[in-house]
């Protein structure tokens, strides 16, 4: 399609297979929308009741925000221009937005590695040092550690974005229904070295970093846990329960992302890889701030006080 060239748009032939003759394409629409709806409103009340509670305004409650807003992030990041594609006659993006949402998709998936990391080592500190926790983890460590978050993954993802831009590609198909950093280095005539190995290192450290701390500030909980209390272990469950599930729900996701992206996968029905490609996209934006709701007792009085409130009001 395009010889050694910058191509000014994209063309995302995932569509093609999966909507067919377009016979299905508004019944996906809608419930895209829905999907979009309810993490929209799922996250912007437990961004809300965390806000305005002064009650909540604890350590554990600003990293849970933090995901939050990171997930109504990522979500905006990939459901608009979905939505439009699926509605759509011709499969393209322009380069600028493409790009634009490879910066969304990557920050958003870095973040959430991270944030959860934090919140691990939050736990941690809350479990094996509870009376040291306040002066360990201080409302200023607090923001220093969320602003690093944000500002370091924002820093490594522009960059990633500097070796992409300028590169000459041979064609400009991908096969998927979003943009991704590995679908447009492929397509490359120039030297993608750097490229490459820029990506393995950041994706190296962006997965096994996180996990090695989560890793540790667990073996070391479940020290505490099997030594200690029957309160203690409670405790231990009912905080480490939801941030388990969800470190799970989204590295499924991001691990199957990202071996899809590197492998063929011909064997997997391409409807099944669609789904589970936009899985770390979707699935932790909507059940978290549900299982969180649900699992900590305080957001979930504070929530049925303000949902009854504002029931009454009206």
């Amino acid at each position: 399609m395009v010889n050694s060239t910058q191509s000014s748009y994209f063309a995302l032939v995932a569509y093609f297979d999966t909507f067919g003759y377009f016979k299905y394409h508004y019944i996906y629409f809608m419930i895209v929308m829905c999907l979009y709806m309810l993490i929209i409103c799922a996250n912007v009340l437990l961004i809300v009741v965390i806000c305005v509670n002064r009650s909540l305004h604890e350590p554990m409650y600003m990293f849970l925000c933090s995901l939050f807003v990171n997930e109504l992030y990522g979500s905006t990041g990939l459901f608009p221009l979905l939505l439009l594609q699926i509605l759509s006659d011709i499969h393209t993006v322009s380069a600028s937005a493409c790009f634009l949402q490879i910066f969304c998709v990557y920050t958003y998936g870095n973040i959430e590695f991270l944030n959860l990391a934090v919140m691990s080592y939050d736990r941690y500190l809350a479990i094996c040092f509870p009376l040291q926790y306040n002066t360990r983890m201080t409302a200023k460590k607090v923001v220093v550690l969320i602003a690093l978050i944000w500002l370091l993954t924002f820093f490594v993802n522009i960059f990633t974005l500097t070796l992409i831009v300028p590169l000459q590609l041979c064609g400009n198909i991908i096969n998927k229904v979003y943009c991704d950093n590995h679908s447009v280095v492929k397509l490359a005539c120039s030297d993608t070295t750097i490229n490459n190995i820029y990506g393995l290192i950041v994706t190296s450290l962006s997965v096994f970093c996180p996990l090695f701390l989560i890793c540790y500030t667990y073996i070391k909980i479940f020290k505490v846990c099997f030594s200690g209390s029957k309160q203690t272990r409670q405790k231990a469950v009912s905080t480490c329960t939801p941030h388990l599930t969800s470190l799970l729900n989204f590295s499924f996701g991001a691990c199957f992302e990202i071996i899809q992206s590197r492998f063929k996968m011909t064997g997997v029905p391409n409807m099944l890889r669609i789904f589970l490609s936009l899985y770390f996209l979707t699935c932790p934006p909507l059940f978290n701030p549900v299982m969180y709701g649900l699992k900590l007792s305080k957001i979930r009085v504070l929530c049925k006080g303000m949902i009854y409130f504002n029931w009454n009001k009206s």
